[in-house]
């Protein structure tokens, strides 16, 4: 028997041992064999790192009785690194796709772990044009005809997101999916599909053990 070697023992982690066997989730291994975390590891850190309670108004000026602050699991290099092979996986069933982006300032880091999982090459989006230097709204190169997956972090009601598609939209190139990484289930979904986009969501509030707001 081949010995393992020591990158893949390090890279092991003793609550997360070889998937065997029928019963277990064969697509999820196959999909993420060589991340650190396993799905359910990953909802599980997200909800640890990120879930605050209390009482937070929301973008779309709803108040909440729970924030999910996706710095607290974006700055995270485990959940950062399983999310960018996640992301990675599910563009790759994006037919044509040739470039990601990110919207200011949270789905930057998020964008970035995507695009070195998937090799991709991103754009990011600033929130309006900067008024120095090259005066771009987006960073990177981005052209007419491009094929372009937008990566964000919490999708609420998906107005930030389509802020972000409109940009987009207006150089020529074309938004295939807009992959949030948690959905809220507060409408994104159906307001993405209205617009005219495809919308999918790693997670939702559900995933996370999280009960929505009544």
């Amino acid at each position: 028997m081949v010995e393992e070697s020591q990158a893949e023992s390090a890279r092991r982690a003793p609550d997360n041992p070889p998937i065997s066997g029928a019963g277990e989730d064969r697509a999820w291994y196959d999909a993420a064999m060589n991340t650190t975390l396993a799905r359910e590891e990953v909802a599980k850190r997200i909800a640890e790192s990120a879930l605050l309670r209390g009482s937070f108004t929301l973008r779309s000026g709803r108040v909440s009785s729970y924030y999910l602050d996706k710095y607290l699991f974006s700055t995270q290099p485990d959940i950062l690194e399983a999310l960018g092979e996640m992301f990675a996986q599910r563009i790759a069933e994006v037919m044509g796709v040739n470039k990601l982006a990110g919207a200011e300032l949270g789905g930057i880091p998020l964008v970035s772990a995507a695009s070195m999982a998937s090799g991709l090459p991103c754009v990011f989006i600033r929130n309006k044009k900067k008024d120095y230097g090259t005066a771009k709204q987006l960073e990177g190169k981005l052209e007419a005809g491009d094929r372009v997956v937008i990566v964000e972090d919490v999708a609420t009601t998906g107005g930030q997101v389509l802020e972000a598609a409109k940009v987009i939209a207006d150089t020529g190139a074309t938004v295939e999916l807009i992959l949030c990484t948690i959905d809220r289930d507060e409408g994104a979904r159906e307001n993405i599909e209205v617009a005219g986009f495809a919308f999918d969501a790693l997670f939702t509030v559900g995933d996370l053990g999280i009960e929505k707001d009544s």
